[in-house]
């Protein structure tokens, strides 16, 4: 008799909050996408490769010709070492945001997927929360992957360096909260170039593979505002054990970014598919 009056107070619950607020079946999401994962994990551990490549090309070639980096607190880092934290940074980067864009936009324009979820108890705060944290999720796996070989490279130096992977996490949160928010603004395939156009700029130029000191003071502003940058500074804090006072920032900039991609992203569920 008790779940029943339980399940009688949670439909009136649903049918009287908005739909906006709606939560607590976010797992049903998570595990639609664990399924549907099983059967392409091939292309789900392609994410793992690209970073990897060009971990193994500075180890290999390009590093022998740098040689030596000023890193954090005046460190002196082979240069493999200097990127080896950014190219980590920038694997949860990629695994989130493609997760959150592409994926998303398909289901969303083209399958139809989210206008049937609406017809069960799940809102749009709930596919929010699932689809963002199936993205976290896929971002933390190629992270863990990736940390994995910069352990079998005798990169790891510091038992500070276990908390790359929480710091993983948090980026690809921030970053899938944001991108999914900027699918439901696109109408046609073609406009994916834009999230390119934001993301491989970002790749190049957030001190992943040059100190901010090299850069013009103007463009140092500049770096200085982009996400990535914020994710790649707490990984190098981290993996060198130097860690200071302004990676408090960093945290908060990413934590900011992701409650604004979260709210942003059921906002807009809310408004396009309830209309």
């Amino acid at each position: 008799m008790v779940p029943v009056q339980q399940e009688h107070r949670r439909g009136l619950l649903l049918r009287v909050l908005p739909a906006g607020l709606y939560a607590g079946r976010a797992s049903a999401l998570l595990e639609r996408s664990a399924l549907v994962s099983s059967r392409a994990w091939l292309v789900f551990a392609s994410g793992v490769a690209e970073p990897l490549f060009y971990l193994l090309a500075f180890q290999i070639g390009f590093g022998k010709l740098v040689g030596e980096v000023a890193g954090p607190g005046g460190q002196v880092l082979s240069y493999v070492a200097f990127v080896a934290p950014a190219l980590l940074a920038s694997s949860a980067m990629n695994g989130a945001v493609f997760d959150s864009t592409f994926n998303v936009f398909f289901k969303f324009r083209y399958a139809k997927l989210y206008d049937a979820m609406l017809a069960t108890p799940i809102g749009p705060l709930d596919i929010a929360i699932g689809e963002i944290t199936w993205a976290v999720l896929r971002g933390g796996a190629y992270s863990l992957a990736f940390y994995g070989v910069m352990g079998g490279m005798g990169l790891i130096v510091t038992p500070w360096s276990l908390l790359l992977v929480p710091t993983a996490l948090l980026l690809a949160f921030a970053f899938a909260a944001i991108g999914m928010a900027c699918a439901t603004f696109l109408r046609t395939p073609s406009q994916f170039d834009f999230i390119n156009l934001a993301v491989m700029p970002m790749f190049l130029f957030s001190t992943t593979f040059y100190p901010l000191e090299v850069y013009p003071e103007a463009l140092r502003v500049v770096v200085q505002c982009t996400p990535l940058y914020h994710g790649v500074e707490l990984m190098r804090g981290f993996f060198t054990g130097v860690l200071d006072p302004s990676m408090f920032g960093h945290v908060a900039y990413l934590v900011v970014m992701a409650g604004i991609g979260l709210w942003a992203t059921s906002r807009r569920l809310g408004r396009l598919l309830l209309r």
